[in-house]
């Protein structure tokens, strides 16, 4: 018996050939956490300084809320003479179980600096700091910063953005399609070394992007130069050095497809990616199925 999880996913060539489509690739989505390296640039532009390329990647992170993560955005936050409670996403337990467990077992509770986009909004208000800018408004999307965010997004990604809607983290959020998503993800990559300076950062402290046990910390590890960050919804982007590039939505949100689509266009595309099995279905605490492209998905690509 099967169940069928439908999305829509494009591949571009270096050049900005499509060579692969897939569903509505070109009709806007949230985009939700793979604006982060795109909202990364638009602060660097705005004058943002994080000498340590681990803090950058910090700022795009959607990390599990281990303990390294909690302690770099405190630290970030604590250069520029801000505190935790300064943050402005919502507290949150950790995503990683263990260190969940941990704070459970200590006595503790869910805490902003845990939230999978707090290094983001550590960076926000880093920012503010630097520029002289408020930073009790600054999720706001008149405010300065997130007036750079979506300059930075639109000259990216080549397409006008409309009114901006609220991310799950509080933060403006705006709509793109998926295409526009992978060509920009081709130029976080290909830029000169002063913007590429995002990519650079996240593929050399992949760690910190997601974590244990995380899809984009361990295809970054397994894969030279690959620049890869998923977010909520079933949305995923990801480039390779060269600029070849894949955007991709699950209709429903789910996150169990996301895997076999990314491995499957990797490898397509002549990359060995180690490691990475068919996800396993569970039924009853035991192997029931598999998931798995649907056959001739990727006859595109090979």
């Amino acid at each position: 018996m099967e169940s069928v999880h439908r999305g829509s996913v494009v591949v571009l060539a270096p050049d900005g050939r499509v060579r692969l489509a897939v569903g509505e690739v070109d009709k806007p989505v949230f985009t939700r956490s793979c604006n982060k390296p795109l909202q990364a640039v638009g602060l660097l532009r705005a004058g943002l300084d994080l000498p340590d390329d681990a803090d950058l990647a910090m700022a795009c992170a959607s990390h599990s809320g281990e303990p390294d993560h909690v302690d770099r955005v405190i630290r970030i936050l604590a250069k520029h003479g801000l505190a935790e409670s300064d943050l402005g996403c919502p507290p949150d337990w950790p995503m990683h179980e263990d260190s969940r467990h941990r704070v459970i077992a200590a006595g503790g509770g869910p805490r902003a600096a845990a939230m999978n986009c707090s290094g983001k909004h550590a960076a926000m208000l880093a920012t503010c700091v630097q520029r002289g800018w408020d930073t009790g408004g600054y999720l706001a999307p008149g405010h300065p910063v997130q007036a750079a965010v979506a300059d930075a997004i639109a000259s990216l990604t080549g397409e006008a953005l409309g009114a901006p809607a609220v991310d799950g983290c509080g933060a403006p959020l705006f709509a793109v399609s998926l295409t526009a998503l992978a060509a920009a993800y081709a130029r976080l990559v290909t830029a000169s070394l002063g913007e590429r300076r995002v990519a650079d950062a996240m593929r050399a402290y992949p760690y910190l992007v997601g974590g244990t046990d995380r899809d984009d910390t361990d295809l970054m590890r397994a894969v030279p130069g690959l620049l890869v960050k998923g977010g909520a919804e079933g949305v995923h982007a990801l480039a390779l050095p060269d600029g070849t590039a894949l955007a991709m939505k699950i209709d429903d949100g789910a996150a169990r497809p996301r895997t076999p689509v990314l491995v499957g266009v990797l490898r397509a595309l002549g990359w060995a990616v180690p490691g990475f099995a068919e996800p396993v279905v569970l039924g009853g605490g035991a192997p029931v199925g598999a998931v798995r492209l649907v056959d001739g998905i990727l006859a595109g690509l090979i």
